[in-house]
């Protein structure tokens, strides 16, 4: 009597597949329905995008030949003559508060979400309702934009920076909770188990087993979003929420283009002297080149 050989899946490798693949190409390939539903996609993508470009007037031609205003006013932004004369107290006193304000928002969002984003683990917190309604909460807080935000506080608390701190801190608490949580999520075991085995509490198998883990992705993460909420703080200024985005659109209402220009070189070298610094200081603690 000959008995059934048993196939064990886990001796075939990926090579086999790859060979099998190239001998039988067809029966590896995607069936006509799924051909044709992948076409129809693209065309429907393609459609739309077609469509937007019509409805918005969104022509070359149009972006060839811009209206004759726009030449005069590029010529404003260049005109520095009166460079001198300018307020640059206030202007660079406004533009410490926009750093201060993206620092302390950033700051609180993320000494907040660091706990929040343990509760919503899934492999830390096992009660799935817990979990559940901590994570719409994060929708909730990301879900609406920071000028939003900043426009509720001001009726709350009235006009300056108290605003914009506030509207940085709940955006960026349910945006950072959402990030954090998931890095949590792709912990390795091993370390945890390890932890567990010398007979720690929970609360010492996160500290020692996960947070370790996961510590250089949360601060990489943080110093991100301190470097985009300088960005985010100049136009919360735009609404009353204090920072230099209330210097900006001072000048922008009386015609002043050629401050409003130095403003606006004045954020991006803010930017970029926070975006060196942000890299030395996440390569302190994932490694790199310090440049």
């Amino acid at each position: 009597m000959v008995s059934n050989p048993t196939i064990r899946l886990q001796a075939v490798t990926s090579e086999d597949i790859n060979s099998m693949r190239q001998q039988y190409p067809r029966a590896f390939a995607k069936t006509m329905p799924e051909r044709v539903g992948i076409y129809c996609a693209w065309a429907l993508f393609v459609g739309i995008i077609i469509w937007l470009h019509i409805h918005f007037d969104l022509t070359p031609l149009r972006l060839v030949q811009p209206d004759p205003r726009a030449g005069a006013l590029i010529s404003h932004f260049f005109d520095w003559s009166k460079f001198a004369e300018w307020d640059h107290t206030a202007i660079l006193s406004s533009m410490l508060e926009t750093v201060a304000m993206a620092l302390l928002g950033t700051t609180l969002a993320t000494l907040v979400a660091v706990p929040l984003a343990f509760i919503t683990a899934r492999n830390v917190m096992p009660v799935f309702l817990v979990r559940f309604a901590g994570k719409r909460l994060f929708d909730v807080a990301r879900g609406v934009d920071q000028v939003i935000w900043a426009l509720i506080f001001i009726s709350a608390v009235g006009l300056g920076p108290m605003a914009g701190i506030l509207a940085i801190f709940v955006s960026d608490t349910g945006t950072l909770a959402k990030l954090f949580s998931e890095a949590l999520e792709n912990a390795e075991r091993q370390p945890i188990e390890g932890v567990q085995s010398t007979g720690a509490g929970p609360l010492l198998v996160q500290r020692w087993g996960m947070l370790p883990q996961v510590l250089p992705v949360l601060i990489s993460q943080a110093l991100y979003f301190f470097e985009s909420n300088t960005r985010s703080a100049a136009i919360l200024g735009l609404v009353g929420a204090g920072g230099i985005g209330f210097e900006l659109i001072s000048r922008w209402n009386v015609l002043r283009y050629d401050e409003v220009a130095y403003i606006v070189v004045l954020i991006i070298v803010t930017v970029s002297i926070i975006d060196y610094v942000s890299k030395f200081v996440r390569y302190q603690f994932i490694g790199g080149p310090n440049g």
